[in-house]
């Protein structure tokens, strides 16, 4: 049961343009494997609040997550570009290394890349 909620969670959630903040997060459920999630959106205020919102969703299916780092998505798709850079002061920095291979998987056709430096 948990193994098929966990297959339902999409990989990649992220606003569709703009420069907002970005978490990383592995999601587990009891007994089943786990998979990391890229949730990015321009409402958050805070890291956190990407985090928490995520986390209560999650819960109604019987599954739970970990913050493992946040930084900053500039999505650009007219150019059809997305940059990951910057950290979370609460969560740390992002994997950005990993971040950016869910979104070549959910973005083929975009140019994206990746910097440890900005915030």
């Amino acid at each position: 049961m948990a193994g098929t909620a966990l297959s339902r969670v999409p990989v990649v959630q992220i606003d569709g343009d703009g420069v907002f903040k970005y978490v990383l997060l592995r999601v587990r459920g009891a007994g089943a494997p786990h998979k990391d999630v890229v949730r990015g959106h321009g409402w958050a205020e805070y890291h956190a609040d990407l985090f928490e919102r995520t986390a209560e969703e999650l819960a109604r299916h019987g599954l739970s997550c970990e913050c493992l780092g946040g930084g900053r998505l500039a999505h650009r798709p007219e150019e059809r570009k997305i940059h990951v850079y910057g950290y979370s002061v609460g969560f740390g920095r992002a994997d950005h290394a990993v971040t950016t291979e869910k979104l070549k998987a959910e973005y083929p056709d975009y140019e994206i890349t990746w910097a440890d430096e900005g915030y």
